[in-house]
């Protein structure tokens, strides 16, 4: 079971993968690719991250720049051209990109490639590093291969069957690292109203758009508390339910911008190797303490991950 989840998830990113490969000159759709993945955009978006190290936008960005340093190798095109070539607006913008990358501006980079004695050291030139192993190639239609790290994963994962949960959830619309000014108001509505102490009351956050399919300012979350069946909920908040059904959840300590991190661990890791596939239920984070009276180092937040 588990080498069948395993093939399935490598199958999924693999494809992805040599999409973006062949694909390297069109705009990419990332709704598109989490489609025939059979995943929700922000399940693939984690997933293709874990396994492979970096976002699809990024492999996409990392493969248009390696073929404009190709291009700068072989080709005695404008660099203006080129910058147009990899998607970007300006020769500013693209010398920015370029120089970030390379560490070096692409005039400064086609002289170097010019004295380089043959067509091996030109490649060692233009590939940047990528824990996939995938790489512009002047053929994109062959098949790649991309390389996957198998190793067990490390985080700690357990297993735990949920009852439905109700939570009382005020609507957040935005960059997800604002989030904070959301729980910020719902602790102004949900503390008077008598939610914060009740027994089993926990804070939550729960995250509907994949941030690299959505503009910053369009992402849909929920600043959330944990309330009992019964209780009234105050007209400012809304009822979100967390389905039942069971539930891998891990813990992450440490500051809040580590989660992603976290989370691409969880999916693209420890989910890939485990045997499960996922659920039709919840991804949600539940926090234990609050930056309000806790250092960074010392936050505690679990992830939680719906499962068949």
């Amino acid at each position: 079971m588990k080498d069948n989840t395993l093939m399935f998830y490598e199958r999924v990113v693999q494809a992805a993968a040599q999409r973006i490969v062949q694909g390297v000159d069109e705009a990419l759709d990332l709704a598109e690719l989490a489609q025939r993945a059979a995943l929700s955009p922000l399940h693939f978006h984690r997933i293709f991250r874990g396994m492979l190290g970096e976002t699809p936008l990024e492999m996409h960005r990392r493969l248009r720049l390696e073929r404009a340093a190709w291009r700068l190798c072989s080709a005695s095109a404008r660099v203006t051209h080129i910058a147009f070539e990899a998607g970007y607006e300006t020769h500013e913008s693209f010398t920015r990109a370029f120089r970030d990358a390379y560490a070096v501006s692409p005039t400064e980079f086609r002289e170097r490639a010019q004295r380089s004695r043959s067509q091996r050291d030109q490649t060692r030139l233009f590939e940047l590093a990528a824990p996939s192993a995938v790489h512009f190639r002047d053929t994109p239609e062959q098949d790649i291969h991309c390389f996957i790290e198998r190793g067990e994963s490390t985080m700690k994962v357990d297993i735990q069957a949920l009852p439905e949960q109700r939570v009382a959830a005020l609507a957040h619309l935005g960059p997800y690292n604002t989030i904070s000014a959301a729980f910020g108001r719902l602790g102004a509505i949900a503390g008077p109203a008598g939610l914060m102490g009740q027994p089993g009351a926990a804070m939550v956050a729960i995250y509907h758009d994949d941030p690299e399919t959505k503009p910053a300012a369009e992402l849909r979350s929920d600043a959330g508390v944990i309330v009992a069946a019964g209780t009234a909920i105050p007209k400012e908040l809304h009822e979100v339910r967390l389905p039942a059904g069971q539930y891998a959840y891990a813990t992450h300590q440490g500051p809040y911008e580590g989660l992603g991190d976290a989370w691409a661990n969880f999916m693209g890791r420890w989910l890939s190797q485990s045997g499960h596939r996922l659920g039709n239920g919840a991804m949600f984070e539940l926090y234990r303490n609050s930056p309000m009276d806790t250092k960074p180092d010392d936050l505690i937040t679990v992830l939680y991950l719906s499962i068949a």
